[in-house]
């Protein structure tokens, strides 16, 4: 099961000749991996704070379909693509309508916040992105 985050492009997110710059649909993805995080119940502060792991993108592969451009309403989804006990990878597409702009695959490893060595996702985070696909 896909979320889906609406995302708007302004001015900034855009180059000289008014197309999205290309590293800005990694920060559309990544907005769109915490509101989906949010959504599940999981604040990525909380998670540093209380259970004293962060998530950092360890591998992203992105293909660019179709360009992006200022003032475009788009869809970022993510889904869960695979998990394991210390990382996780996320499927993302952006759309705008039934354009496919981009997509692409970007698997996280959960770090211990302090040392920034893998360790086991959260139980209770391990739960919910199973029962969230």
């Amino acid at each position: 099961m896909a979320f889906v985050w609406p995302v708007r492009v302004y001015w900034e997110d855009t180059d000289a000749g008014g197309v999205v710059y290309y590293a800005n649909y990694l920060k559309f993805m990544e907005r769109a991996r915490s509101e989906w995080l949010r959504a599940l119940g999981f604040e990525q502060d909380v998670l540093r704070d209380e259970a004293g792991i962060v998530f950092v993108v360890r591998r992203a592969e992105i293909d660019y379909l179709s360009p992006a451009r200022f003032n475009d309403q788009i869809e970022v989804s993510t889904r869960l693509h695979d998990m394991g006990r210390a990382s996780l990878s996320m499927k993302q597409e952006l759309m705008r309508g039934s354009v496919r702009l981009a997509e692409g695959v970007v698997t996280l490893a959960c770090v211990d916040a302090l040392r920034f060595k893998p360790v086991k996702i959260p139980e209770a985070l391990l739960q919910a992105l199973a029962r969230a696909t």
